[in-house]
């Protein structure tokens, strides 16, 4: 499905990003993979259409715009400005969802 001019692949169930795994009202942000530079609504929806596996970004790439907001589609953000954003996007103040940050292992490099 194309968000704002940018092609968002997956179960996606709506032009603010949600999909069939993740559909609550802040469920609004897309992730560029960095295996496959493709944007994807989460992890589960790139492993279940991808061919190959995930990549996560490593810190010192974290200044690669990745985030899409689903909500204003405003500039994508770069990893740096979604991990400091407090769950909230800087374009528009829409609320993520803050529980998006227990897979955060999956999309960045943490540790």
């Amino acid at each position: 499905m194309k968000v704002y001019g940018i092609n968002v692949l997956g179960a996606v169930k709506d032009k603010q990003t949600r999909c069939e795994h993740y559909d609550k009202i802040n469920d609004i942000i897309a992730i560029k993979f960095k295996c496959c530079e493709t944007y994807y609504p989460c992890y589960k929806c790139h492993e279940e259409e991808a061919d190959h596996r995930v990549q996560v970004w490593r810190r010192e790439e974290f200044d690669h715009k990745a985030i899409l907001c689903g909500k204003c589609g405003g500039e994508e953000l770069t990893i740096t400005d979604y991990l400091s954003s407090n769950s909230s996007c800087p374009c528009c103040n829409s609320s993520f969802n803050p529980g998006c940050q227990k897979h955060i292992y999956l999309y960045f490099e943490v540790n």
